[in-house]
């Protein structure tokens, strides 16, 4: 069984959003995680987020345990800070499950 969160995000800066994703996915895939889906959104038709939308994504770990150590990282902290903090406006956590 695998820990899921869907996503949904306002990118504000792509190219830099990118840059995250790449530094970001060796400590995910070693923290047993990875994508299963991922879209760029032109147009939100209904949402209970007060924020635009233009990304949405599922992120899947493990279990919990795995999903905790890996936002709790020291390394993932600081790449956060340097490329997702600068690229993103706002964030929703749509979803969380154990599939």
């Amino acid at each position: 069984m695998t820990h899921e969160l869907l996503v949904a995000l306002d990118v504000s800066d792509p190219a830099r959003y990118q840059e995250y994703r790449a530094a970001m996915r060796p400590l995910l895939e070693a923290a047993g995680g990875g994508f299963r889906y991922d879209f760029e959104v032109a147009r939100t038709l209904r949402a209970e987020a007060t924020h635009a939308i233009n990304r949405v994504f599922t992120i899947y770990f493990r279990d919990r345990a795995a999903r905790e150590a890996f936002f709790g990282h020291p390394d993932y902290a600081k790449i956060r800070a340097e490329y997702f903090a600068p690229s993103v406006r706002a964030t929703t956590i749509v979803a969380e499950y154990d599939r």
